[in-house]
């Protein structure tokens, strides 16, 4: 009597293991992923080596950071921020101030002025099923302002970064 109880206590855990790990795979799998940034362009927000969740559902905002899927033309993964949606008219002033619909943005994460890249001429209007995204470091991030990336398809975008794992000491949300 003690064994089969001892080995249905085992049967139970097994079970309950078992089930565990298959939605810890089908989350990871289909709705969550972990990506590392590469480079510099979201500092002081991200930086280089940090581990990012991304959910790979729902809508975006403006505001929000997403990675853009490397497998599309842009050649590798980009992480930036969503400064325009589909429509919005995105202009920067003199100062560097980026304006989206003619009202100024609240950037607090940007630590430098930003300013048009390779020719890049202002304002700009986003063209439909499209965003325009722009890296934090905005002296050195290759963007929607620059020729080479521009506008961002959205289906090219693999999904938002909400929380940063790794390092420990930085671990948190994004949002």
């Amino acid at each position: 009597m003690e064994k089969n109880r001892y080995r249905n206590a085992i049967i139970e855990y097994m079970e309950s293991f078992g089930f565990a790990l298959a939605i810890v795979i089908i989350l990871f799998t289909f709705f969550l992923r972990i990506h590392t940034v590469a480079g510099h362009s979201m500092d002081t927000t991200l930086a280089d080596g940090d581990r990012i969740m991304v959910v790979c559902l729902g809508g975006i905002e403006r505001g929000d950071i997403v990675v853009v899927d490397g497998d599309s033309h842009y050649g590798q993964p980009l992480v930036k921020r969503v400064v325009g949606m589909e429509g919005d008219v995105i202009d920067v002033d003199m100062l560097g101030r980026v304006y989206v619909n003619g009202e100024a943005l609240d950037e607090p994460y940007v630590t430098t002025p930003t300013t048009a890249s390779e020719g890049f001429v202002f304002p700009v209007t986003v063209e439909e099923g499209k965003v325009f995204l722009m890296g934090d470091n905005r002296i050195i991030s290759k963007d929607s302002r620059s020729a080479e990336i521009g506008q961002i398809d959205c289906r090219d975008i693999y999904g938002k970064a909400v929380f940063r794992v790794l390092p420990f000491s930085s671990m948190g949300s994004l949002t």
